[in-house]
Formats: structure tokens, C-alpha cells, sequence
């Protein structure tokens, strides 16, 4: 009996795992191709020599990208200080500077330590500028928590658009969602 009872918690963890798994890739991998006044770039590794890893380029070059086709009023890029010694945001911004983007339309925050601070910061950041929506961009497995959290947040006029980058260690990120989806 107690055999079967973990038997049956097993396999409902393994199968909620599974269907949560599908869905947020799935979700994320659905991207809006609505216009929105702010895009939210959320920040990543910057590397000891101070380049971006490829990961926050792809993000970035989407960034670029909607702004280039007018989908975007402004970027808005967040990130906090890595261990690496480099402010996210603002190597972020000195990117897009790079690349052609106009410094007046970058929005910095160097105070994004995690998800949930880069929305709330994006969040007064739309406000102050009487901005009703937003587009998140970030990697396709993060997309399904973060539109939770800016709904948690009441701004509900959240659109995702992640860019076609994939890694080995993706497989490591969804499983690691699933448990921050929850907690």
C-alpha cells in the first residue's frame, strides 16, 4: 500500500513535470509579433574580458531587431553587478550603442539582480513614461515566469519574444524553471 502511494507521488511529479515542461517551451517559443512600447531585455553573463556571452548578444540583437522594424519604442536593458566585474545594464547598453541604437531610446538598470527585480524596475520604468505595454525578451524557457510575474505585478499588457538561440545547457534551465515558477 505504501509502495503504491509513492508509486502514484512519483509518477504525478515525473507527469506535472513533464506537461509544465512542454508548456513553458511551447510558450516561449510562441513569439508575439504585436508592437509594444517597451522591450525588457533581461540581462546574463558578461565575461571576464568584459564581451557579452552569446546568449545575452541573442538577446540583444532581438532587441535590436524590433526596434528596427518599429515594433518598439524603447529598450529597456537590466542586469545586475557579475561576478565578473561588469554592470549588466551597461555593458547592454553599450551594445546596442554599437549597433546603432540611439542612447536616448536605452533605459539602464543596473539594480536587475534577478527576474523579479527587472520587472518591477521595467514595471515604474513603463509607468513613469505612461507606457502600457511591454515585450520581455530573454530565452524562451524563462518567458512562462516572467509574464507570471509581471502579471503578479498587475501589469498584464506583457508580450514575449525570445530569440532563435539554443544551447546544451537549456535541458539544465528548464529543469531549473520549474521549480522558480513555483517558489
Amino acid at each position: 500500500m505504501v509502495k503504491n502511494i509513492f508509486k502514484f507521488f512519483i509518477v504525478s511529479g515525473v507527469l506535472w513535470f513533464a506537461v509544465h515542461s512542454i508548456y513553458i517551451i511551447n510558450d516561449g517559443l510562441s513569439n508575439t509579433e504585436q508592437n509594444a512600447d517597451l522591450a525588457v531585455v533581461f540581462g546574463n553573463k558578461v565575461n571576464t574580458d568584459g564581451t557579452l556571452s552569446p546568449r545575452l548578444k541573442a538577446r540583444l540583437d532581438h532587441a535590436i531587431k524590433l526596434y528596427r522594424k518599429k515594433q518598439i519604442k524603447q529598450i529597456f536593458v537590466s542586469g545586475g553587478l557579475g561576478k565578473e566585474g561588469y554592470w549588466e545594464g551597461t555593458e547592454m547598453k553599450k551594445y546596442l550603442a554599437a549597433h546603432q541604437i540611439p542612447l536616448e531610446i536605452i533605459i539602464t538598470d543596473n539594480h536587475g539582480d534577478n527576474t523579479e527585480k527587472t520587472v518591477v524596475n521595467s514595471i515604474k520604468a513603463a509607468d513613469s513614461l505612461q507606457y502600457k505595454s511591454i515585450v520581455s525578451i530573454s530565452q524562451y524557457y524563462h518567458q512562462t515566469r516572467i509574464k507570471k510575474l509581471f502579471k503578479r505585478h498587475h501589469f498584464n499588457s506583457i508580450s514575449s519574444s525570445s530569440p532563435h538561440y539554443f544551447e546544451i545547457r537549456d535541458g539544465y534551465s528548464i529543469l531549473r524553471e520549474f521549480p522558480a515558477y513555483y517558489f
